[in-house]
């Protein structure tokens, strides 16, 4: 008989059983975030923009609290269509600050509706997706605890200076490497395509 599997540092069983690092096992929608979203690929400009745009709100709060908001985000920004929110201006960003369903954050709303722009732009060169995985891993995508998880790596570091070269805002280095762990970008993981 087998003893117990020892488990990697930072992971741990949730109540299902199922080992996950220990942020995604938080609550129930953490839990289901991690089995069904995190580290699959998205290779859509919606997908892609949606995930871009909750990554920079998420900026200085938890994840969980994004998730929670996620449906009113979608919502507040007309399902994260680019070419909706690229003509959205200044009465649109009033709206918005008045939504206690979403953060409030002006320059965040301000660098969402201003990404809408740059995404249609991108569009001459290729879209959103193109430049996104022109920077994907060909390795599967280390799952690791937070603590050994790189914040920010090369590959985020160049990423987010081409966003920015295309007036994207909003895109540093480190919510550029959550997005591209998320997004199956930094390796996809469970070997899935």
């Amino acid at each position: 008989m087998s003893g117990p599997v020892n488990l990697a540092p930072g992971f741990e069983r949730g109540p299902d059983g199922v080992a996950r690092p220990a942020w995604a096992n938080a609550n129930e929608l953490m839990r289901d975030y991690y089995d069904s979203e995190w580290g699959f690929p998205v290779r859509d400009e919606r997908g892609l923009f949606e995930r871009l745009s909750l990554e920079a709100f998420q900026s200085g709060l938890a994840w969980s609290t994004i998730l929670v908001k996620r449906p009113a985000f979608r919502r507040a920004f007309a399902n994260f269509d680019v070419e909706m929110l690229a003509e959205w201006g200044e009465h649109d960003i009033e709206q918005l600050l008045l939504d206690a369903s979403i953060v409030r954050n002006r320059r965040k709303i301000e660098a969402t509706l201003n990404n809408a722009q740059a995404c249609l732009k991108l569009r001459e060169h290729g879209g959103l997706a193109k430049l996104v995985w022109t920077y994907a891993s060909t390795q599967p995508l280390t799952v690791r605890s937070h603590p050994e998880a790189p914040s920010e790596t090369d590959a985020s570091r160049e990423l987010a200076r081409e966003l920015k070269r295309h007036s994207f805002r909003h895109v540093g280095p480190v919510t550029i490497q959550a997005l591209m762990d998320a997004t199956g970008v930094a390796g996809i993981r469970d070997g899935v395509s």
